[in-house]
């Protein structure tokens, strides 16, 4: 009878076994023995391999002490087949056992105060169900997750009752038994610094047997990633893949509006969370401006949230834009969303949650005046230059944390946004080619309507005079806030006693080589394609993003006057006539007054 009671009890522990640890379903006791010789062991290693990141320590947590048994085929082989199988069953510490046992505490069925830690480990067994395996991350809310949520909250430390701390995630020479590892301090990437690297995420708990073969194993978490993306007004999208090869690069006109898209994982031991909170926080440059909502005077950014590409209901998540120029997408919980039909969105490890938004370069931050193009100090580098926005992601990190301010935030990841410009210089065709102020002229984009002008901050208006680009003292106009496109220079007003040269047009196209770094841009100078007859050669230049060239006006000519003594001549001949005929009609009329007498 004896025998056959500890065969069960051993039956039983296997049972535990299967339940709590990585191994899966153990062997039954009749079979153990079948690969080699059975050996107990007291001790043993445990090794968490983290590769991806440096200063992120665990924490052993020691629940029940054992005799721990595995199978050995020879002596420094143990069998990699046969299970590991615990015996002589009690509790680790005074606050392991109270841990575990305040977590029934009401529970009906639970075992009585007289209990054994043979029965209490039997009833953990039944109760974690099949919560269990080599891969699993435990559920928020199951028995296994209660258990490890107490015993991270017992601030005991005592290395001889099973409370142990690693910086490199190596236990060696642990007392056997069975163990809890949680994370317990996290670090951030490898080859990176606190302030540029991703923050690494606390792993759902892992439950091992320590005894017999050594521990290997990997921390049940993945650690949220986000990316930013624009779109390409070429190809219309974002990217193939925006994760490994996302858009960052595009450009654009002032004013006008283009696209964003922000893209985040989420934590793979989601489940093991009861709330997860989620925030995006986009960073924009100075110059630029997200668009608003449509109600008046508003100042709340114009998101749409996706989960899994199901929108999300505008309630269940709060958004804003702070004066430095800071967007915010916050969750509360995200694993609490509904969608725009008010059905619960499921958040699941390979969830990937997106917003997307529109902002532009804005004039009325970038130029001192409206139309003149003069622009604000602080902007003077706007043309050519990358215009850097950029997105980090904060996260929950901690499963038994969750409203204590325990979060993880990722590295930057920037996005770019280029803009262009002309230079051009109005001379006339003398020797010396002197500057020629006041010329008047308009700037078109090739396909815009006829009465659609370019001023000189780049933005259109159908106000032709509003549109007029006049030089200055030293000939020149200059446009600032141009796409890439082909755009025709039209000559209005020319100098005084100059000829229009350019009332036909000088077309040209800003064509712009920019990669995905974020490195300033080079212009194609071999781009006017129409009006070269009046552009000065050898003046066709790009530099820091404009593109610069000299329309040369032809001197107005005086024709030749001949005969102008002659006339003169004439003329005097002529007065001189005159009078003598009126001289002569004087005489006349007095003779006949004298002969009437």
């Amino acid at each position: 009878m004896k025998i056959t009671k500890n065969i069960a009890r051993l039956a039983v522990t296997a049972g535990l076994t299967a339940a709590l640890s990585f191994g899966g379903v153990v062997t039954p006791v009749g079979m153990a023995f079948a690969a080699g010789t059975p050996v107990a062991t007291t001790s043993g290693n445990v090794t968490i391999e983290d590769g991806g990141y440096e200063g992120t320590t665990f924490k052993g947590i020691k629940i029940f002490s054992a005799t721990v048994t595995q199978d050995r085929t020879s002596a420094d082989d143990w069998d990699s087949a046969g299970k590991k199988t615990l015996s002589d069953i009690t509790w680790a510490s005074t606050d392991a056992e109270k841990a575990v046992k305040g977590v029934f505490a009401g529970v009906s069925d639970a075992p009585g105060s007289t209990a054994t830690p043979q029965e209490w480990a039997d009833y953990i067994a039944q109760k974690a169900g099949n919560n269990v395996g080599e891969k699993v991350k435990v559920d928020s809310g199951s028995v296994l997750d209660k258990i490890a949520k107490a015993l991270e909250g017992v601030t005991a430390t005592d290395d001889a009752t099973g409370w142990k701390t690693s910086p490199d995630g190596k236990f060696n020479n642990l007392p056997a038994g069975y163990w809890l590892f949680v994370t317990d301090r996290p670090g951030s990437t490898k080859d990176t610094n606190k302030t540029n690297g991703n923050d690494d995420a606390f792993t759902s708990p892992i439950f091992t047997i320590v005894g017999g073969a050594d521990v290997n194993a990997e921390p049940k978490k993945n650690v949220p990633n986000v990316t930013k993306a624009v779109k390409d007004d070429k190809d219309g999208t974002f990217g193939a893949d925006v994760f490994k090869s996302p858009n960052k690069s595009a450009d654009s006109r002032m004013d006008q509006f283009i696209e964003y898209q922000l893209t985040g994982t989420v934590a793979s031991n989601i489940n093991t969370y009861s709330a997860y909170t989620y925030t995006f926080t986009d960073e924009l440059p100075k110059s630029m401006t997200p668009m608003f909502t449509d109600e008046v005077g508003s100042t709340t950014p114009a998101v749409t949230v996706k989960i899994d590409g199901k929108t999300v209901r505008s309630g269940d998540y709060t958004r804003a834009f702070s004066r430095d120029n800071v967007l915010t997408v916050s969750f509360t919980n995200l694993k609490a969303c509904f969608d725009e039909n008010n059905q619960p969105i499921t958040v699941s490890e390979s969830s990937h949650v997106t917003v997307e938004y529109q902002a532009k370069l804005d004039s009325t931050k970038i130029f001192v005046n409206g139309k003149d193009g003069a622009i604000k100090t602080e902007f003077g580098s706007l043309v050519g230059n990358p215009q850097e926005n950029t997105v980090t992601l904060t996260y929950s990190n901690n499963p038994h944390a969750e409203g204590t301010g325990t979060t993880g935030t990722t590295v930057k990841h920037p996005a770019y946004d280029y803009t262009y410009g002309i230079d051009v210089t109005k001379v006339g065709s003398e020797t010396n080619n002197p500057p020629l102020a006041g010329v008047v002229f308009t700037l078109q984009e090739q396909g815009d309507d006829a009465d659609t002008f370019i001023m000189a901050n780049g933005t259109k208006t159908t106000d032709g005079k509003l549109a007029e680009l006049t030089t200055d003292a030293n000939g020149k106009i200059n446009v600032v806030g141009l796409d890439e496109g082909t755009y025709i220079l039209k000559e209005v007003t020319p100098a005084p006693g100059y000829n229009n040269s350019a009332a036909n047009g000088v077309t040209f196209t800003i064509k712009s080589t920019f990669d995905q770094t974020g490195k300033n841009v080079k212009l194609d100078t071999s781009t006017i394609d129409a009006g070269k007859d009046v552009v000065m050669g050898g003046t066709a230049t790009a530099r820091a993003g404009k593109l610069s060239f000299t329309i040369v006006d032809k001197k107005g000519s005086s024709l030749p006057l001949t005969g102008l003594n002659g006339v003169t001549f004439t003329w005097i001949a002529g007065g001189a006539v005159l009078c003598i005929g009126v001289a002569h009609l004087i005489r006349s009329r007095r003779r006949d007054d004298g002969s009437e007498e």
